[in-house]
């Protein structure tokens, strides 16, 4: 893993090989950002070249091969027991910070998901950070941020990621997955930037039964009982992924509002359902779009609360096929 097969983040890299370059490294770091967008990665990337014998995250070198086989004895990785990290990993963790490294080129702790550390296992590392051994490197990442102690945000050196372009994320996706560019630009929209998201277990549901789902909520209306009934049993069946149908409704009803309101064709997410979205915007007013709109975002809402599912589910599609 080098800088190199990284895609996107090229700001933070850039900082990142400067201060290898020049040996300005920081003893810890805070990696933040949105989950799933690479942070990680330039983690490992950043580790690398740390302890790389060319200082360049060559591939090729024993720190490198060790490293890309998860079996580098000087490269620690921390990630949450259950929900949380706990006190006692921190404090396994400290005894071998303070070894003398065995490659002689230093040690690195890579701390994933910092945020969920108990108070107790953050107060644990804070000592270490106050008192940083010689060569040790620790990159705390974390996608909530200010969960973390203040006192240990001030003592490590921020690097804030952003989220992949959808254009940049779209293109690599269709060379990587050989899926259209529309079909790309779509896992792209609702993967929010994020890789991790986009090539994960929900690929399916974007590329082959977002088109049909579409068209079922389409097709509602105040005499559509049937209609309803069906998308209803349909979505009860699929209730492991709601919150990802429900975000699938609503990138289609925003699009629906958006070229209703004249924006061009390429700032729409599902491209590829042109003919329907001409369709229904020339059917349904804004105020029918904006009610259906709410109608999902409540239906979320609810959800988020612990409201019964069939419930919640019967309750949106009855709005929806009534506005």
């Amino acid at each position: 893993m080098n800088f190199d097969t990284i895609i996107g983040h090229q700001q933070q890299i850039k900082m990142l090989k400067s201060a290898i370059a020049q040996q300005r490294i920081a003893h810890a770091y805070l990696f933040d950002g949105h989950a799933g967008i690479g942070k990680k990665l330039v983690a490992q990337a950043f580790a690398c070249s740390f302890l790389c014998e060319t200082g360049c995250g060559c591939g090729r070198c024993s720190s490198c091969t060790h490293l890309a086989a998860g079996s580098h004895p000087d490269v620690h990785l921390l990630q949450p027991d259950g929900e949380t990290i706990k006190i006692d990993q921190i404090r396994s963790l400290q005894p071998q910070l303070a070894l003398r490294s065995f490659a002689g080129r230093g040690k690195v702790c890579l701390i994933d998901n910092a945020e969920l550390m108990t108070r107790e296992a953050a107060n644990a590392l804070l000592k270490t950070l106050e008192e940083p051994t010689a060569d040790t490197l620790i990159i705390l990442i974390s996608s909530r941020p200010e969960s973390l102690l203040e006192t240990i945000r001030s003592r490590c050196q921020r690097v804030r990621f952003t989220r992949l372009p959808r254009l940049a994320l779209a293109h690599h996706l269709e060379h990587d997955l050989a899926i259209s560019a529309a079909e790309a630009l779509v896992l792209a929209a609702v993967a929010d930037g994020s890789f991790e998201k986009a090539l994960g277990q929900h690929q399916d549901l974007y590329l082959k039964k977002r088109a049909g789902l579409i068209q079922s909520l389409s097709a509602l209306s105040s005499t559509s009982t049937i209609q309803t009934f069906e998308l209803a049993q349909t979505l009860k069946a699929e209730k492991d992924l709601i919150g990802e149908i429900l975000n699938i409704f609503d990138i289609y009803l925003r699009d629906l509002l958006l070229y209703q309101h004249g924006q061009p064709v390429d700032q729409l997410i599902n491209q590829d359902m042109l003919p329907l979205i001409k369709q229904q915007s020339c059917r349904l007013s804004t105020p029918q779009l904006i009610t259906k709109l709410g109608a999902v975002a409540q239906a979320r809402t609810y959800l988020g609360r612990n409201v019964n599912l069939h419930l919640t589910l019967d309750h949106m599609l009855m709005q929806i096929a009534h506005a």
